[in-house]
């Protein structure tokens, strides 16, 4: 692969000559695949488990605790527990940020975190399961993607992944700077020149320029100037990009420190082949595994505080585990954790895409259960009766084919693959009425 003179002149500066002829020579080699297991779904996969569940070898991606580098790219979208959230696909330097996120953040608080730039969801969900290992139940991760269309893909990854914590929204970062003080952390994986998509994507490569990086540094600033009153003092920012240079790394680092009042944290060394910056991390490929990121970790000045929320009243809802919060909007029956309902009014400016788990939708005296039900991860194991299928059988269902169920009772019936719900059928016997949501059918030939 070829490169500008001035993209190596910017790369060396940053990570040194040595450090830049790696990078060069590995923009040649295949990229990279790797994916990260949901813990509340596919529970605690070994070597073994994950090379023979993907057909080829595995080795444990050495910053995620659930992340895996696949020694061949198989065909996912064949693959139900794929659909049914039990895994995210998700390049392996990326997963870097979630273990800054996991050092800064610490255990046994509550937190409100802010995913301020976050389609397609792999931060997002790193985040999410994150957070359910350090707060139990007690958080809140609002998921932003200003972009309306990367915004929905957002929206149906966080679905499949099925955490009722998180909150989708569509909003600028200035939205936020009205909610003063209310982000315990801020993740920033910031719209970038993108010199780590240069391996997947020829035209990142093509559109770099030395003017682009330097609109891509003023547009990282911006963002952050915009969201940093929404970040409580003594907050964490977890600021993020997935290209090299320094003006958009370091830089910006710098920047935010000196302007906008932080400290930068020492996140303690670097792991092994990961290239420590002055101010940050740099994981090049060549030197590791992936496509390339740069992660650093900042403290707002200040004293730690943030605005409390509203006090609520919980029930029990039967399809759910655990207490909840009921809404109606029109028919459909939502149901939100505490934490999510206690600052459901503040963040209703935002107009939330999603929020909580809806439950299903009320016709007559029947409950429909809605499709995204089936795959929350609070769905209580003994709502529906569990109908167990194959693999052909998972991928008829997801292709949205008539499924055959003589044997498994009449009515709503949660269909399963390896334990894991896939959505739900009506089954009446002699046919079922599937009510998986025809955008999310399996489009390929299943044969």
């Amino acid at each position: 692969m070829e490169v500008s003179e001035a993209f190596l002149r910017y790369l060396a500066d940053a990570v040194g000559e040595k450090g830049a002829k790696t990078v060069v020579s590995a923009l040649s080699l295949p990229a990279s695949v790797s994916v990260r297991m949901n813990p509340s779904k596919a529970g605690n996969w070994n070597e073994d488990k994950v090379a023979a569940h993907f057909g080829c070898g595995a080795k444990k991606v050495a910053w995620s605790p659930e992340g895996w580098l696949l020694a061949e790219r198989p065909v996912f979208t064949l693959d139900p527990l794929l659909h049914g959230g039990a895994y995210y696909v998700q390049d392996s330097s990326a997963m870097f940020v979630g273990e800054m996120f996991r050092k800064a953040a610490g255990q046994g608080r509550d937190l409100r975190v802010l995913d301020l730039c976050a389609a397609p969801g792999g931060k997002t969900t790193d985040l999410a399961a994150s957070l359910r290992s350090i707060c139990g139940d007690s958080y809140v991760l609002v998921a932003n993607e200003v972009m309306k269309q990367r915004a929905t893909i957002l929206a149906e990854n966080v679905a499949l992944w099925g955490d009722p914590n998180v909150i989708v929204t569509s909003a600028d970062p200035k939205a936020f700077a009205s909610l003063e003080g209310f982000f315990d952390v801020i993740v920033a994986d910031v719209p970038c020149s993108g010199e780590g998509m240069f391996r997947k994507d020829e035209e990142a490569l093509n559109q770099w320029s030395e003017d682009n990086v330097a609109l891509c540094e003023a547009r990282q600033r911006r963002i952050l100037a915009d969201v940093w009153p929404a970040l409580a003092e003594g907050g964490i920012l977890v600021y993020s990009t997935c290209t090299f240079n320094r003006r958009e790394n370091d830089g910006n680092v710098r920047w935010i420190a000196g302007t906008l009042g932080a400290e930068v944290m020492d996140m303690g060394p670097a792991p092994e082949k990961v290239f420590r910056t002055e101010l940050g991390y740099s994981l090049l490929p060549g030197m590791v595994p992936g496509e390339g990121q740069y992660c650093a970790v900042l403290l707002k000045d200040g004293e730690a505080g943030r605005s409390e929320g509203k006090a609520v009243r919980t029930e029990k809802c039967p399809l759910l585990t655990g207490e909840v919060v009921m809404r109606r909007a029109g028919d459909l029956q939502v149901a939100m954790p505490e934490a999510v309902a206690a600052v459901a009014p503040k963040l209703a400016a935002l107009r939330p895409i999603s929020m909580g788990v809806a439950v299903g939708t009320l016709k007559g005296r029947d409950m429909v259960p809605d499709p995204d039900l089936a795959l929350c991860l609070r769905l209580a194991p003994e709502a529906y009766p569990a109908a167990e299928v194959d693999l052909q059988g998972a991928l008829a269902f997801l292709h949205r084919d008539n499924l055959l169920l003589p044997d498994a009772p009449k009515g709503y019936l949660k269909i399963c693959y390896e334990g894991v719900p896939l959505g739900f059928v009506k089954n009446l016997g002699n046919r079922t009425n599937s009510l998986m949501p025809v955008h999310r059918r399996i489009r390929m030939d299943i044969k």
